[in-house]
């Protein structure tokens, strides 16, 4: 490992441990930070004011807080993937139509399975959530690596997967329609992205799936960035671009697929993350998921922070924060791309 990147990494695990830090102490109660450290390393519980400060610690914002470190993680990670197989910079589960198909598959379940969002949700209704939207995200990656078949050009794919996202986003307000009234209200505050039911087996299982991902991507690493190249260059270099990318894009199906079930939409950390990164690490650096996994885990942290403090006495759903920054950021990496093909053009 170089200096440079023993430095970048030791400098994001600092603001790792800062901005967990800044999540639990920061909300609609604000906590002092030596109280909060007092909470974690000290027992507090004949102090009355502490004993409270310690159940919103320990019951409310701890799994949040984890829960937004690890979504941002592996939501980055997964457009990192997608941006790689695809050698497409646009690349991201929500603009993929990932997100939504995932959605559309949970909201089918809860349907079907009658699952009341207002009450603390059961293992096992966790887990066919956690299911329903895996086959929903491994359906439109199916269709868009069918597609692949009969067009070549990967750059045409994010057409498709937006072409996809509205399909089901319409499906899923079909459902809407017909469901009960109170059931829309919780079903549409979970689609725009939340934090709110995170809980220690929830936050649990995310963090396996993304382990197991992280895992997985760093033991293909050079392979997967071989596609980068090309099929026929990483043929070269021996290795199958078919079998690397069916295992990467079911790999970032999975892990969308869990954060989904358990956190809602949230879109565009994919597409923001990984460019953001590229800024000051190459992408042939062997750490760069790692690097790109931490930044995103950052960033959610202090999405969800802003989303529980820009509104008194409200929480703004993620997505719409996200979906905010994101879109404006989509808009200028068009017109930067178009700049650069305007200056090859002349």
């Amino acid at each position: 490992m170089s200096i440079s990147a023993k430095i970048t990494v030791s400098g994001l695990v600092v603001c790792s441990l800062m901005s967990l830090l800044a999540g639990l102490s920061i909300g609609a109660i604000d906590i002092p930070l030596d109280e909060v450290l007092a909470i974690l390393f000290a027992d507090t519980s004949d102090n009355t004011q502490a004993g409270m400060y310690s159940q919103v610690i320990w019951q409310l914002r701890l799994p949040r807080t984890l829960m937004a470190f690890i979504a941002g993680a592996g939501l980055a990670l997964s457009g990192m993937v997608l941006q790689t197989v695809t050698r497409n910079p646009l690349a991201d589960p929500y603009l993929f139509g990932v997100s939504s198909g995932a959605s559309f598959a949970v909201v089918l379940a809860m349907v079907i399975f009658d699952i009341d969002l207002y009450r603390q949700l059961a293992t096992v209704e966790l887990s066919v959530m956690s299911i329903a939207a895996f086959i929903g995200s491994l359906s439109v990656i199916a269709i868009l690596v069918a597609l692949t078949r009969y067009q070549a050009n990967m750059h045409t794919l994010v057409l498709a997967g937006v072409a996809l996202s509205f399909l089901f986003s319409a499906l899923t307000s079909f459902l809407l329609y017909f469901s009960d009234p109170q059931a829309i209200s919780a079903i549409l505050f979970w689609t725009l992205g939340s934090f709110t039911r995170a809980n220690l087996a929830s936050v649990g299982l995310c963090f396996a799936v993304f382990l197991i991902t992280v895992l997985i991507v760093l033991g293909y690493y050079r392979r997967l960035n071989s596609l980068i190249l090309g099929d026929e260059t990483a043929v070269t270099l021996g290795v199958n671009p078919s079998k690397i990318r069916s295992l990467m894009l079911a790999l970032s199906a999975l892990m969308t697929a869990v954060l989904v079930a358990n956190c809602g939409g949230i879109g565009f950390v994919g597409l923001i993350i990984p460019h953001i990164v590229r800024r000051f690490l190459s992408q042939g650096a062997s750490l760069h998921p790692i690097v790109v996994a931490m930044v995103g885990g950052i960033f959610m942290i202090l999405v969800d922070t802003l989303s529980r403090v820009v509104i008194a006495n409200q929480e703004l759903p993620i997505g719409i924060i996200t979906a905010a920054i994101g879109s404006i950021f989509f808009l200028l990496l068009l017109v930067r791309n178009n700049r650069h093909h305007s200056a090859f053009l002349k």
